[in-house]
């Protein structure tokens, strides 16, 4: 196993090196534009006018745009192939940051928040498969995918930063434009990919949905349910959080948020390395427990020493959540292509219903109320991990049974 988890890059061909090198690169770029959201929504919010309402559903539009794409991007590779599904939906993003740039109309701006989301969770469901596939369902490439992504995250807060120092004014449209670019060139990366279609009739592949009858399905189903929750709320309204609250600078609270992604990065890292030495039920446990601890803790202090050492716990405890649970289902996403999809977007309904939450409670009784809820989101995750947990244990039983 250990060779295994060392080797699966080496053993793919040229064609497959430049696929995956190309899912790399684009999901740094996939987490340089989902992350910048929460680094520009309060500058946006500043410049048109928008209450937290109005912002807690532009976030949400950019979840249900994610949620959407997981139909989308399930079912469009089927008609229109792979390649050029990915390219069409990734174009989203750069009208939906475009949008932002030119108007402040909320109608218009939740529109472009929806389409970044499009392109966001079309990208996600690509990269997720095509790496699942291309590893064999190793965690390893998965978390190393999902480390990328944390670099772009990292990335994301200070290239707000530096694009503000040049334009006090006008610095958030700067880092639109950017981000716009960089997704051309992702679109253009896309377009060199040699890369098979989904084959329907096979009988390794099935364009079913019996895999919903799956308890193990659907429990990691709600644990990516409740995770993301917590993970859009976070990310989504973290910064606005530590600016009204009047704890810190705008500078400061930015590089809190670019601090969280570099932990999450280590983490990610570390999951990586660690791969399957560690069972998945161990670290699911873990990294469930600690991410609720650290967020209470963060939401405990005004101290600025005990938030940083707040955040850097939560980021390192969140870092292998997403990859670890997808990895869980790898069997049967291989089996039904359609699976990915479904995860993603039923996992997508709790990042769309988490940030209206926050924004709605924020707007009535203050920021701390709209943050406190999302310690619900997390307590829900760890049960769902304890059920995991308990029917890994029970298919142990079965097997040695069975010996």
């Amino acid at each position: 196993m250990k060779s295994k988890n060392q080797s699966f890059y080496t053993q793919l061909n040229k064609e497959q090196r430049y696929i995956l090198n190309c899912c790399f690169f684009v999901f740094a770029v996939n987490g340089i534009c989902a992350m910048s959201l929460g680094s520009l929504l309060p500058l946006i919010s500043v410049e048109y006018g928008l209450n937290d309402t109005v912002s807690g559903v532009l976030i949400s539009a950019h979840q249900v745009g994610n949620l959407i794409s997981g139909f989308i991007a399930g079912v469009l590779p089927l008609y229109l192939g792979r390649k050029k599904s990915i390219i069409f939906l990734c174009s989203f993003v750069v009208m939906g940051f475009s949008i932002m740039i030119l108007t402040g109309n909320p109608v218009l701006l939740i529109l472009g928040f929806l389409f970044t989301g499009l392109s966001r969770g079309s990208i996600s469901n690509f990269n997720n498969t095509v790496v699942n596939e291309l590893s064999n369902s190793s965690t390893v490439a998965l978390n190393i995918l999902h480390s990328i992504f944390a670099v772009g995250a990292l990335i994301s807060p200070f290239l707000v930063i530096l694009s503000t120092n040049i334009s006090s004014e006008h610095g958030w449209k700067i880092a639109a434009v950017l981000i716009v670019f960089l997704c051309i060139i992702s679109i253009l990366l896309f377009s060199g990919m040699k890369i098979e279609n989904a084959k329907k009739g096979t009988k390794t592949v099935k364009i079913s949905y019996e895999f919903l009858k799956n308890k193990d399905f659907l429990i990691s189903t709600g644990i990516l349910f409740f995770y993301l929750c917590a993970e859009a709320a976070i990310n989504g309204w973290m910064v606005k959080y530590f600016i009204d609250s009047n704890f810190m600078t705008i500078q400061y609270a930015q590089m809190l948020a670019s601090l969280m992604w570099l932990v999450i990065f280590v983490g990610r890292l570390i999951c990586a390395f660690l791969g399957d030495r560690i069972l998945k039920k161990t670290l699911l446990l873990s990294t469930s427990f600690g991410t609720a601890a650290f967020y209470l803790l963060l939401l405990s202090t005004n101290n600025l020493k005990i938030i940083t050492i707040a955040i850097m716990g939560l980021g390192f405890s969140m870092a292998g959540i997403y990859a670890t649970t997808v990895s869980t289902v790898g069997n049967i996403i291989k089996l039904y292509p359609m699976a990915m999809g479904v995860l993603l977007m039923l996992g997508g309904i709790g990042a769309i219903i988490m940030p209206i939450i926050t924004g709605a409670l924020s707007e009535a009784y203050g920021i701390l109320a709209g943050m406190g809820s999302i310690v619900i989101a997390n307590v829900l995750m760890i049960i769902c991990v304890i059920l995991y947990v308990s029917r890994s244990k029970v298919h142990a039983r079965s097997s040695e049974n069975l010996c």
